[in-house]
């Protein structure tokens, strides 16, 4: 291998170290955009797992207060863009979740932080009651 053989290796080497690093920042970046995702049985454990603080609005489509937190869940994910993330789970087609968390009533909000459920409004409250609950992890 020549010299100039072995600079090029090194170089590779540092730069795929480089995009490895970013990859995993990436991974561990919090989800916190502003945007209400839609979590599955399937995509909630990595959802919680990879964002420091989350809240999770367990709801059905059928169901009218559910309809009505939804806009206070949209507005607090605008305010805490860059605190916290927040996704919504639809109880009727994921209930291994729905289940696991005991979920009896809906809308029923869980916050999440480091992957674990730390505290939870139950009904329809209002955005100061949603927003209290979440206040002390962000």
């Amino acid at each position: 291998m020549t010299d100039e053989d072995a600079e090029l290796e090194a170089l590779r080497q540092r730069r795929l170290a480089e995009l490895r690093r970013l990859a995993e920042a990436r991974l561990r970046a919090p989800d916190a955009t502003g945007v209400v995702h839609e979590v599955t049985d399937a995509t909630f454990p990595d959802f919680v797992r990879r964002n420091r603080v989350a809240l999770v609005d367990f709801w059905a489509p059928w169901c009218g207060p559910c309809r009505a937190v939804a806009p206070i869940v949209a507005t607090l994910a605008r305010d805490y863009q860059g605190k916290a993330a927040f996704a919504k789970l639809n109880t009727d087609e994921n209930p291994a979740t729905s289940r696991a968390f005991e979920v009896r009533s809906i809308p029923f909000l869980v916050v999440f932080r480091d992957g674990e459920a730390v505290d939870g409004v139950l009904g329809a409250q209002p955005k100061g009651a949603i927003e209290a609950a979440l206040r002390p992890y962000v």
